[in-house]
């Protein structure tokens, strides 16, 4: 069978290339599921402004859903690659066979569980008596296609890891090209509005869902998906690997809780202004921060297969070029934002006030966004090798530094200061994880020749 890429032999840079860019691709494009939603919510006519503020407040508990996704599929995902790398096809299919098992009981539990305490959720998160109907509205039908948005994402990875990243990229696109048909479909010309976003949403997971579970099902990829063999140890193995992007997931939904919370108590009349704001910034922040984790999260298969291949110059020249790319992409972003925000601000809302006050909140909360890239790629070279002891607490340091700065500059210099948060978490944390992984290169190095004989062994 001839892979679409040959993770231990093809040269380093263009492999990074060829997996990273359609990685890259594929989370812009997904971040058009939550983008298109918001676009044409805040354009519904009289309660678009309304209406987008609870779709917001819907964010959070979105983002912590998706993030049991990434506690599987990244969890897994690197496990899988580097069991392939040593020549261990079998155990990397019972490694699958696991993870898919464990998907599907975690959204079952997933969708019982928010339908049952949405109400409360939804107030803690920050909707007020005007947006709650909204958010409820959304968060209901979102919460019915829990299955397909984990499955989805989550196995997704699995199809990454085994060098198929072209396939991975069209199963995100997939999904978006038929949210963005669907929405303007059910929002405006059905009359559904919020509640017609959501439907769109949910049949948009499906598709992707299906074509997911089809090619991993199928004959063409190494490891596919299996029944059986299902064990504790490697369930446990794989949480504790995915602990990292699950912990950055799911407290950037606290996150973002805080902030509204915070705008709320701070901006009196204003606050839902400033809610719908946010919302705003923070779909500007997922075009940085997903695709820029898509580059990141996609190459994380060649750390780890040549890490169990035993090949550390390797490891070093991916980790070389994926920070390049990083970079280069959040530059762009830094100019987007300075200098663009005001188009991009006008597309989701035609309220002036709304709009002004989303170019600040963009302009100061992309500030650190170049440091951001080292970040990224250390804390998902780490996971993508299983060194969860450092990816670990190096993702959360920068969730600790976020939550110091917002409870305390807006108390300092004005609501406003909130969003300043984001930029102060983005320019200290990455000083300290490029220290972490320059002083640890060589250990690095040392674990991944301890790998070689293994490896030899397995092929022979």
């Amino acid at each position: 069978m001839k892979l679409e890429n040959d993770l231990g032999r093809d040269p380093v840079r263009s492999l990074v290339l060829r997996i990273a860019i359609p990685s890259l691709l594929a989370q812009f494009v997904s971040v058009l599921y939550s983008i298109v939603d918001r676009i044409y919510i805040g354009n519904i006519p009289e309660i678009g402004s309304l209406a987008l503020a609870g779709a917001g407040v819907c964010g959070p508990a979105v983002t912590l859903i998706a993030s049991f996704a990434f506690l599987v599929g990244i969890g897994g995902a690197p496990l899988v690659s580097m069991r392939m790398g040593g020549g261990r096809t079998e155990e990397a299919r019972t490694i699958l066979a696991n993870c898919f098992m464990l998907l599907c009981a975690i959204s079952l539990a997933l969708t019982a569980g928010a339908l049952a305490f949405r109400r409360p959720l939804l107030v803690l998160f920050g909707a007020s008596p005007d947006t709650l109907p909204y958010a409820m509205d959304y968060f209901t039908i979102y919460v019915c296609g829990t299955l397909f948005a984990l499955l989805s994402t989550g196995m997704n990875q699995f199809i990454i890891c085994q060098g198929f990243a072209k396939k991975g990229m069209i199963s995100v696109m997939l999904g978006a090209v038929l949210n963005i048909v669907l929405d303007p479909l059910f929002i405006f010309v059905l009359n559904m509005g919020v509640r017609g976003a959501a439907i769109a949403t949910v049949i948009s997971q499906f598709g992707s869902c299906l074509y997911v579970l089809c090619f991993l099902f199928s004959k063409v990829p190494p490891v596919r998906i299996t029944f059986g063999g299902y064990q504790a140890k490697i369930l446990g193995r794989v949480v504790l690997m995915g602990l990292a992007p699950f912990l950055m997931y799911a407290i950037d939904s606290v996150m973002i809780i805080s902030l509204n919370a915070v705008l709320q108590s701070k901006g009196g009349a204003a606050g839902d202004q400033l809610v719908a704001a946010a919302t705003i910034c923070q779909s500007f922040m997922l075009v940085v921060t997903m695709p820029m984790g898509g580059i990141t999260g996609g190459t994380q298969t060649i750390l780890g297969y040549n890490f169990g291949a035993g090949q550390p110059d390797r490891i070093q020249e991916a980790e070389k070029w994926i920070v390049t790319l990083c970079l280069i992409y959040t530059g762009v972003l830094f100019l987007i934002a300075q200098f663009c925000a005001v188009p991009f601000t006008r597309v989701f809302t035609p309220d002036a006030a709304v709009s002004s006050l989303a170019v600040q909140a963009i302009r100061i909360s992309t500030m650190g966004i170049i440091p951001l890239a080292v970040q990224f790629a250390v804390v998902d070279a780490f996971t993508g090798m299983g060194m969860v002891q450092y990816s670990l607490p190096l993702s959360l340091q920068r969730k600790v530094v976020y939550f110091i700065a917002l409870f305390t500059l807006p108390g300092l210099l004005g609501v406003n200061a909130a969003f300043l948060a984001e930029a102060v978490s983005d320019l200290i944390p990455p000083v300290v994880s490029t220290l972490v992984y320059w002083t640890r290169r060589n250990w690095v190095n040392r674990r991944a020749l301890e790998q070689l004989p293994a490896a030899r062994l397995s092929r022979a």
